[in-house]
């Protein structure tokens, strides 16, 4: 067994652990750690990535019990993008959030951020339908401090709020994963894909149903209308570190719906062909519209930031809900994208909150911030990259998303969808940014303007949009790679056979030899 497959889960959980345990009041040494821990998962990912390019599908088996019996890590192209996307980001959020004093607002923000990486890892990483439950509780329960991390009745309110749905969300899941279980009597994805399957046409209304409460769950999750109460708020109003790591929160949903309805409810199972793609699909198209309906509406940053995240969620599951390896190509390339430029965006908007007085994010004209040139010009990178406008990666990944979907019978629909709401979105940020950098109100008094941040927060923002760039500029090799992910994610026999091997050796090991003697 390859036994790096469970360090991006083991590695944050033991760094938190000594944080709560030993650190507990020493804020610098504590952002070593974290710091030294989210490097060296950028190490440790970048490993990962490499180590699956070859195709190989590896299984940690926990406890060395085999699946379906016991619990399994599974390291593939898919995850192990994800895991090293997510490693990325998170530098970036932990650079931030000490350059701009975050961290130091309210206890145990690194302990937090820790379990919360253990949490992401856990779900990108995991073989098991229960365990996805199980790490998606572990960064809920972590994502719940850090959203009223700081304090203040606005945060709280919408911690409030953030946990409800999200319980709601959890209940939904705990339902689904009783109703699978009850029927084929595994939750190993590998042991589910067949299972499903061989279910004859007599069983299949169970199965069916839960397909469409796991989508439900993964809908809350990727903030799919009109399940996305949640996001606006929560998103507008939580720390800005928070809030530009919640930004992979959303691909999480993204990513369960591509590996649950690929491998085990894919459109060549019977029991639920054509039933989730085209539900999916019309729920993207309205996320799209309202997504970037809100950015032109916004009348504060921070939610037109987290309108721009509902937006960019609409695209990406637009894509996903054409289930072809072509669009899950698509899917993914966007999904790194929107994932760097949403984040980078939250920060842009902490940016000039920080150098307002009394944080004011309002999209109105205010007196000229300090660096106002330079946080414009961050802004302006991100917009362009959020709103889907050349050069950046935003237009690359919508024009995969169009190529896509040619050959589908709402093309029309669809590409005068992403098309409109595009320059819908392009109007949105062009009237904040003229608003908030350019139309710049007369002095009223003389209350002195906020202390700017250190340099590591522009260091920071700055890395995701140079991130941005390089997305774009190697955008043939990525594509080329992101085209092997797609196709190994449909490939279910490579990925139930590494799975299940060890189990079916031990099966045939203990059967019984022709002749032998009972």
């Amino acid at each position: 067994m390859n036994h790096w497959i469970i360090a991006p889960v083991l590695l944050p959980a033991l760094v938190a652990a000594i944080i709560i345990l030993v650190l507990r009041y020493q804020v610098i040494t504590q952002r070593v750690f974290s710091v030294a821990s989210t490097v060296a998962l950028i190490g440790i990912g970048i490993g990962l990535l490499v180590h699956s390019m070859s195709g190989q599908i590896d299984v940690y088996e926990l406890g060395n019990w085999p699946a379906p019996f016991g619990i399994v890590l599974v390291l593939d192209r898919l995850s192990a993008m994800m895991v090293l996307l997510t490693a990325v980001l998170a530098l970036a959020v932990v650079l931030y959030a000490i350059g701009s004093g975050w961290d130091k607002r309210g206890h145990h923000f690194h302990a937090l951020f820790q379990f919360q990486l253990m949490g992401i890892f856990g779900a990108f990483l995991t073989g098991d339908a229960f365990n996805l439950f199980v790490f998606f509780e572990v960064l809920l329960i972590a994502s719940y401090g850090l959203m009223i991390h700081g304090g203040g009745a606005v945060r709280l309110r919408a911690g409030v709020q953030y946990v409800v749905y999200n319980l709601l969300g959890s209940t939904l899941f705990f339902f689904a994963l009783g109703t699978i279980y009850a029927v084929t009597g595994t939750l190993n994805m590998a042991d589910l894909a067949v299972r499903v399957a061989d279910l004859p046409a007599s069983d299949t209304a169970m199965i069916r149903v839960a397909a469409v409460l796991l989508l439900l769950v993964f809908a809350v999750k990727a903030a799919l209308i009109p399940l996305h109460f949640w996001l606006p708020a929560t998103y507008a109003e939580a720390p800005a570190p928070v809030a530009a790591l919640f930004a992979v929160m959303t691909k999480i949903g993204a990513y369960a719906i591509i590996r649950i309805y690929t491998l085990v409810f894919g459109t060549d199972v019977a029991a639920t062909a054509d039933m989730i793609g085209p539900w999916l699909l019309a729920g993207a198209i309205v996320t799209l519209v309202v997504g970037m309906i809100g950015v032109l509406g916004a009348s504060h940053l921070g939610r037109l930031a987290a309108f721009a995240a509902i937006g960019s969620m609409g695209t990406l599951l637009i894509a996903i809900a054409l289930f072809t390896p072509q669009a899950i190509t698509a899917a993914l390339y966007y999904m790194i994208h929107s994932t760097l430029a949403g984040a980078a965006l939250f920060l842009v908007v902490d940016m000039v909150r920080a150098r307002r007085v009394a944080e004011d994010d309002a999209i109105a004209p205010r007196p000229a911030i300090v660096q106002n040139g330079l946080v414009a010009a961050y802004f302006f990178a991100a917009a362009i990259a959020m709103a889907g406008m050349p050069p950046l990666s935003g237009f690359l990944g919508k024009l995969l998303v169009l190529d896509a979907v040619r050959d589908h019978a709402l093309v029309w629909l669809i590409w005068a969808t992403i098309l409109a709401t595009s320059l819908v979105a392009v109007m949105g940020f062009a009237r904040a940014g003229s608003l908030v950098f350019w139309n710049v109100a007369p002095e009223v008094d003389h209350t002195p303007a906020p202390h700017p941040q250190t340099a590591l927060t522009f260091v920071a923002t700055g890395g995701l949009i140079a991130a941005i760039a390089m997305l774009t500029v190697f955008a043939g090799p990525v594509t080329t790679f992101l085209s092997e992910t797609s196709a190994q994610v449909f490939d279910k026999q490579s990925y139930i056979a590494a799975v299940l091997e060890t189990a079916r050796a031990i099966e045939v090991e203990n059967m019984p030899l022709e002749g032998s003697q009972k």
